[in-house]
């Protein structure tokens, strides 16, 4: 009769199975909201997208402003552009837990920052000097201030040795490269979606006139949900059949007119307007989320978002998997008799395109997942205790 699978052998094996859980795992927007006086690091650390950077980061060290010394910052009224590279300056591309800070060879050391990462640092401008004074305190200061250490240790918020550690400073790093203007991007709507497999909706959008709309509104903050391709293929014969007017309001209903990071989309669930928002009309629809997963469910259909075209404020744009039909101009009706679960079906003179293969996931925010090879690991590490002890 074979033998029970040893405890030891099943110990070992979940615990194969959590280490390829939790690779790469950390969320640093999760980390300090538990710390409520970093609020406001926390915002714009995912207001300059670095919150998605740092956790696509297999090791990282954060210098975390409090609220106090991030109204210093804000007082000086930098663009979102500038802010990102002063706060990127305060992300160090290499480890440094509160035992490696008292540890420093020759009591000095110079490392680089994502603001070097960048490219964008001329010089040494990207670089954080790192000084062990003497009575146990430590000084930070950016390589290009002729040598002023701005900043002293204060505490450590969150270590995960070698992966992350999150660490306050007492105030901002003062650089004069990373407070320089920068400018803008210049944003061409019609011309990304060209390129990145959305060029059935920008020729729509074009054709149309919606563009322009869409054109007015990268400036103030726009997130655009875009149909694919494949999808808008398959809908043409349907889209045919709406009037002029009807076309631009369908078109102006794949606009949101503000910025929405996918992490915004996650946290605020709920009804949104669009660009076809007017009075009475409404053309609104709801944004939900199940983990990783959003959707966008407009009481006629309900799309999923597939992919990141592009993610540079004051634009984001994703793929979607459906066109998003409002209830304006296509009145959802139930099938009669209707099973529990019944779908519903469109009674406008369109309906939902067909699927499209997810091509990507939108942007998980950093955290990996098990693959199948991992999965494939512990699993032979199972077989393996069963045969052996057998």
């Amino acid at each position: 009769m074979p033998r029970p699978l040893p405890l030891l052998t099943l110990a070992v094996s979940l615990a194969l199975l959590a280490s390829t859980a939790t690779v790469n795992a950390h969320n640093i927007t999760r980390i300090l909201a538990k710390h409520p006086q970093f609020s406001t690091f926390n915002h714009y650390l995912t207001v300059t997208h670095l919150a998605a950077e740092i956790n696509r980061r297999q090791t990282i060290t954060v210098l975390a402003l409090d609220n106090a010394a991030m109204s210093s910052l804000l007082s000086k009224q930098l663009s979102v552009y500038t802010l990102r590279n002063v706060l990127s300056l305060h992300v160090l591309v290499d480890y440094f837990g509160t035992r490696k800070l008292h540890q420093i060879t020759n009591g000095t050391e110079v490392t680089a920052t994502m603001f070097q990462a960048t490219g964008s640092a001329p010089g040494a401008s990207g670089y954080v000097n790192i000084t062990d004074l003497n009575g146990g305190k430590v000084a930070f200061g950016a390589e290009d201030s002729n040598g002023k250490m701005d900043a002293v240790y204060v505490k450590s918020l969150v270590e995960i040795p070698y992966n992350i550690s999150v660490l306050q400073i007492s105030q901002p790093l003062n650089s004069a490269e990373a407070e320089a203007p920068t400018a803008a991007p210049t944003l061409n709507v019609t011309a990304i979606l060209s390129k990145q497999g959305c060029k059935a909706f920008s020729d729509l959008l074009i054709a149309s006139g919606a563009q322009t709309t869409f054109e007015e509104n990268v400036d103030g903050g726009l997130t655009v949900f875009c149909p694919t391709d494949a999808v808008i293929n398959g809908f043409m014969p349907k889209y045919k059949n709406l009037t002029a007017p009807q076309k631009v309001s369908l078109l102006l209903y794949h606009g949101i007119p503000i910025y929405q990071s996918l992490q915004m989309l996650k946290t605020s669930n709920g009804v949104v307007n669009t660009l076809a928002t007017n009075g009475a009309n409404k053309y609104d629809f709801t944004v939900q989320n199940a983990g990783e997963v959003v959707t966008l469910e407009t009481k006629v259909t309900t799309a999923t978002i597939t992919g990141t075209v592009k993610d540079e404020e004051p634009l984001v744009v994703y793929k979607i998997n459906k066109v998003l039909l409002p209830r304006e101009l296509f009145k959802a009706v139930l099938k009669a008799p209707a099973p529990k679960g019944a779908k519903v079906v469109a009674d406008g003179p369109a309906a939902d395109a067909p699927d499209e293969s997810v091509d990507q996931t939108a942007d998980n925010n950093g955290v990996n997942k098990m693959d199948g090879g991992r999965l494939a690991v512990v699993a032979l590490s199972l077989f393996y205790g069963v045969v052996m002890f057998s």
